[in-house]
């Protein structure tokens, strides 16, 4: 299967392409900062930083933008893993990601699913359970962020 994706038209792109690797890894790097830029901000709010910012105002915009961040940085994630499948399954830094990343992805669907989500973008109190989940969810993200780039380092 690893030897597939490593044979995979886009993969053989990329590792033929110095400018065209570049690309899609700067495109990964724009899609992380969209990401991690717009949840570090609503989770600082949800902590209780920038409270004049009224958190139903400040809220869906910064999930419209954080979603597409997770949009670009996976597509172009994906595409940077099919270059050396085997060697990236192998690097403890991108198991750490990869285990933060499903940390973080299980949090926001149970932040999103839950009733005081709703009640906060609704104007009411910003619940216990939220801040804690905000926590959660900056804590991972950074740590994705943190593992991503501790990658290089162990090849």
């Amino acid at each position: 299967m690893l030897d597939l994706i490593a044979a995979s038209a886009p993969a053989v792109a990329l590792r033929g392409s110095v400018t065209l690797y570049l690309l899609v890894n700067a495109a990964h790097v724009l899609g992380l900062g969209l990401l991690v830029g717009a949840i570090a901000t609503l989770d600082l709010r949800l902590l209780g930083a920038f409270r004049a910012a009224p958190l139903p105002v400040l809220a869906p915009p910064l999930v419209r933008v954080a979603a597409v961040g997770l949009g670009l940085a996976a597509l172009t994630g994906l595409a940077l893993f099919s270059t050396r499948p085997a060697t990236y399954l192998e690097n403890p830094a991108f198991l750490a990601k990869l285990g933060l990343l499903a940390v973080a992805l299980a949090n926001l669907a149970l932040l999103h699913a839950g009733r005081p989500w709703r009640a906060a973008l609704a104007g009411g109190v910003v619940a216990g359970r939220l801040r804690l989940a905000a926590a959660v969810s900056l804590s991972a993200w950074l740590g994705v962020l943190l593992a991503g780039r501790w990658i290089g380092f162990l090849q």
